[in-house]
């Protein structure tokens, strides 16, 4: 039995010894295209949670133990992965098979090139001060800034709501440009953003979120503005 256990360990040992890391057969560049779809809910940037939690310095971390991300599923917290190339690549590929039940709504990556790509992208974005050459170099995206979040401190005036006000199943929507825009009471969502990044208080911002501008988002900078800034309000006939 000893022998067994001897050989067998052996011949995983050298396995694992012929078998090079996949961040280090991945192509940079293309890893970073592969990242876009990543980028809209991870930023690069230490402790800056969006959808899903920051990926600085994300070797060699306990899954769902990164302290400035409050929302992780039980599932991933209690899973005991911690993170490396081999672990992140089963993770990217099928993250229900990896962990059932964990809150990533993400399907996966099926194509073993494109996962290869991404982890090598990763392994060299999520480095200590490597964040901001990397978004610096994805900075087309459409003036996202830290992973796709746009800064509303200082919105232009199309996007700067001045006033917002409801009527029946319709919500008129002003911006800082003196226009007018009428959202159907479901096209029109109302939401939060106490980050660096989120508007004055005071000072929503309104953002497109439909190809067909029928839709957006407005931003406030705390949930106790949202009910004080809109007013019932008809547009007399």
């Amino acid at each position: 039995m000893r022998w067994i256990l001897f050989l067998t360990s052996m011949a995983f040992g050298a396995s694992s010894a012929l078998s090079p890391a996949l961040a280090a057969q991945g192509n940079v560049d293309r890893g970073q295209r592969v990242f876009g779809a990543c980028a809209a809910c991870h930023s690069l940037e230490p402790d800056r949670g969006m959808t899903g939690p920051s990926l600085a310095q994300l070797w060699n971390r306990k899954a769902g133990s990164l302290s400035s991300f409050p929302r992780y599923s039980s599932a991933l917290k209690s899973s005991g992965i911690v993170w490396n190339d081999k672990t992140l690549d089963d993770w990217l590929k099928d993250p229900q098979h990896v962990v059932p039940g964990n809150a990533m709504t993400f399907e996966g990556i099926k194509n073993d090139q494109q996962r290869t790509d991404l982890l090598a992208f990763l392994q060299h974005a999520t480095q200590p001060g490597h964040a901001a050459a990397q978004m610096g170099a994805m900075g087309g995206m459409g003036g996202m800034t830290g992973g796709g979040v746009p800064n509303l401190k200082k919105p232009d005036p199309e996007a700067r709501v001045q006033a917002i006000t409801y009527c029946g199943d319709t919500y008129r929507v002003t911006t800082g440009d003196g226009k007018m825009h009428a959202f159907w009471e479901r096209n029109l969502r109302l939401k939060t953003d106490s980050s660096g990044d989120g508007p004055e208080k005071g000072s929503p911002a309104l953002l497109g979120a439909g190809m067909m501008g029928d839709r957006a988002d407005v931003i406030f900078a705390a949930p106790g503005e949202i009910s004080g800034f809109i007013k019932q309000e008809c547009e007399s006939r």
